[in-house]
């Protein structure tokens, strides 16, 4: 028998544990950016799927799914705020966020904002 025929339930383990870390993680950062939408009143014009004031974070997510300056160009519209990307109601900056709460936010949005029940 070769290495991999012999080896390979514990291969199998490996990868089955390394997927179940990664889910784990994904879920604590949905559930972090989730909250952060709340606290920073994201969710009073952006519903994850229908159109309030802004766009869904959905359909924003399909917008950008092959965009390789998606990130880039979120983080600096939630940064900066700015008109003309969806219409002409402007969206207020959002300053106050760091960087690494805007990169959680874009991710999840980026994800099509998936919920964490």
């Amino acid at each position: 028998m070769n290495f991999l025929a012999q080896h390979l339930k514990y291969i199998f383990l490996a990868t089955a544990l390394l997927l179940c870390s990664l889910n784990s993680r994904a879920s604590t950062d949905d559930a972090k950016a989730s909250a952060l939408a709340k606290q920073n009143a994201c969710l009073g014009c952006h519903a994850v799927d229908k159109k309030i004031v802004g766009p869904s974070l959905q359909a924003i997510a399909k917008k950008y799914t092959n965009d390789p300056n998606a990130t880039a160009f979120l983080k600096n519209k939630i940064l900066k705020g700015g008109s003309g990307s969806w219409g002409v109601v402007p969206m207020p900056a959002n300053a106050k966020l760091s960087d690494a709460d805007v990169s959680l936010l874009v991710g999840w949005i980026l994800r099509g904002a998936p919920s964490t029940n």
